[in-house]
Order: structure tokens, then sequence, then C-alpha cells
């Protein structure tokens, strides 16, 4: 970043539904960014959204364009080591959409070689601000539910249609436990920190489906558990999230509106950006002072664009970046253990 220049000129690596859904919308909306470069096959959808960017039909010529500072992977997951690498190497700031990497050894190798290139490296995690996420949270750091029992989190979906896409197909890092698994997982981490053990139930519950589906995990902690599960056969779902503990219990139904919001064309700091409507309240049953105490709580607003306002104070002022990348290696840490836990058919110990 040039000191004339104080704009972060981004290129991205790919625009399917991750990158111009995901990315460039929030990029576009924070004055510290230009989305300079793309690279992607189909320059006309490009074009359509980012009319003053470049695209580059190969990875190599991004990487060799001198005024990019930071390069965003939002390419097919088993392809996010070999072009995070490539990109750190070249000099550039890293940003990896979820899932991480396919391997613990991968994300272990991209930490170590960030350090010692002297750039940045963060993964997107950006459920992390979902607005029932964040209510939850505060309900947690508040002690409104007393001490936590149950953690229950689902993000379930009705997709009974096997799509042709790489998500479907049998390849590293495809599946619903790296796709909406990386999520639940992260959440729990930020929240409680590394369990004690995980136990895991996998499936293929479609006729046909060559990934895994579904999945139910149990993280175990000293005083409670974090329930994590997802679905693809689901068309009534259930709350979003259940929190019980010794004072009071929580439930949350509905999605963050934010990704919808999104492929609407809204922006962040347009009108209602990441709000629910009353509707979509959540439902507190707690006591204060010995009164039972019952009823809705507004959900805090969703805020996706946190991570990319973070990054940029990380850039340009030196502060920690909004997703440290060894909580995104503890993530694909735990969907080792998951795997492992399944196919041994048991519980499993978290070493590490």
């Amino acid at each position: 970043m040039s000191e004339q220049n104080a704009t972060i000129k981004a290129g991205l690596i790919g625009f399917g539904l991750s990158g111009a859904t995901f990315h460039a919308p929030i990029l576009c909306s924070i004055p510290d960014y230009e989305i300079a470069a793309v690279v992607s096959s189909h320059p006309e959808k490009v074009y359509k959204a980012l009319p003053e960017a470049v695209v580059y039909s190969q990875v190599e010529q991004l990487l060799n364009d001198a005024s990019i500072d930071i390069v965003i992977v939002t390419s097919p997951n088993a392809t996010h080591y070999e072009y995070a690498k490539n990109a750190i190497e070249a000099g550039k700031h890293v940003v990896v959409e979820k899932p991480f990497t396919v391997t613990s050894e991968e994300a272990k190798a991209l930490i170590a070689l960030a350090k010692n290139r002297g750039v940045l490296l963060t993964v997107y995690q950006n459920r992390r601000w979902d607005n029932d996420f964040l209510t939850a949270r505060n309900l947690l750091e508040t002690g409104a539910l007393g001490r936590l029992s149950l953690y229950y989190a689902q993000f379930n979906r009705y997709r009974p249609d096997i799509k042709n896409s790489w998500k479907e197909q049998d390849e590293p890092g495809t599946g619903l436990l790296y796709d909406l698994g990386s999520h639940l997982l992260d959440q729990a981490l930020l929240l409680f920190g590394k369990p004690q053990s995980i136990w895991a139930d996998l499936r293929e519950e479609r006729p046909g489906s060559a990934v895994t589906d579904y999945f139910h995990l149990v993280l175990a902690y000293e005083n409670h558990r974090a329930i994590l599960h997802a679905g693809s056969l689901v068309r009534q779902a259930g709350p979003r999230f259940e929190l019980h503990g010794d004072k009071g219990s929580f439930l949350k139904y509905g999605l963050d509106p934010q990704e919808g919001q999104l492929k609407q064309g809204m922006r962040p700091g347009d009108p209602g950006w990441g709000e629910d409507q009353p509707d979509q309240y959540g439902e507190l049953a707690t006591e204060f002072s010995g009164l039972a105490v019952q009823g809705q709580i507004d959900t805090l607003p969703g805020r996706y664009h946190a991570f990319y306002q973070g990054l940029a104070d990380a850039i340009t002022s030196g502060s920690v970046v909004p997703v440290n990348p060894e909580d995104a290696l503890s993530t694909i840490r735990l969907i080792e253990y998951a795997l492992e836990s399944h196919r041994k058919g048991c519980v499993i110990q978290v070493e590490e």
C-alpha cells in the first residue's frame, strides 16, 4: 500500500457465490478498500458488478500485480492452501474463505509462512457476526442464564436435490462438516475454547449423496455440553440456538438476515441492515432477584462488515486481525477429530 494512496487494493480469487455475495459487496461498502482485480473465468459477471476492476484469467497474474495489497481466496476448498501459500510468498496479505484449509498440517504451514514473510493472514469466519450468535454470546457474557448446562446450535437446510457443484463431489474438504461445520465449530470455540472431547455422527442422508450432508457433534466441556447439528432434509427448522443454564433458557428461531440482504442488493449501512423483525426475536426465560421473567428480547444487529473494518485497522495501524488464524487452525483440527470419531465410532479426547 503506497503512501500516496492509502486505499487498500484487494484482489479476489474467484467470483462465485462467496466472492460475489459475501466479499465484494462488503468490501465495496468500506471506503478503506478498492477491489482492483479479480481472477475469474466469467469476466462479464465481474464487469457487471465491478466495472473498474481488472479481470485476470490466471491466479499468477494477480499475484504478479504489484499494486495488490491483499489477496482474498474464495475458490473451492481444496485450492485454499495452494493459493494462500502462493499469495503469501508473493508478499501479499491474505484472507482465506472458510474452511481455512483441508488439513491442520496445511493450516500450520500457512501460519508459519505468513509469520516468516511478515504478512497478515486471517480467515473469513463471518458468522461470528451473525445477529443471533451475537445475541447468544451477549447473554452468556452477562450471566443471564446462570451456569450453562447445554449449548445447542443447529444450521439445517432443506435441499433434497443434489446439485451439480464441486461442493457435492467427493473431493478433499467438501461436505457439510467442512461447510457449515466450520461455522458452528468456530462459534463454539470462540465462546468456550477447546473441548475436552468430541463425539461425531456423520451421514449421507440423501440418496446418491457423495458427501457428508448431515452431522451431529457433541463437544464435552467441564460443566456443559455443546451440541452442533446440521442436516439437508429439514423442511421445518427448530430453534437455531437453544441455551439452558441454572438460571434461565434462551431459544432463537430463524436465520441471520445478512446473507439474504446481500443477495437482495442491500449493503451495510442501509436501513434495517442485519436487523431482525420483531417476530424473529428470541425468547428468554430467566430470573432476577427471585422474580421469574419471560419474554422476547431484541436481537442485536448483525455486522458482517466488522470483519473487513477490523482487517483494515490491522493493515493500517497494526491491530490484531479480526480472526486469528490459530483459531481457524483449531476449527480444522476439530473437524479432523470429528472424522476420527465417526470412523472409530467412539468419543475422541482432544489433545491439542
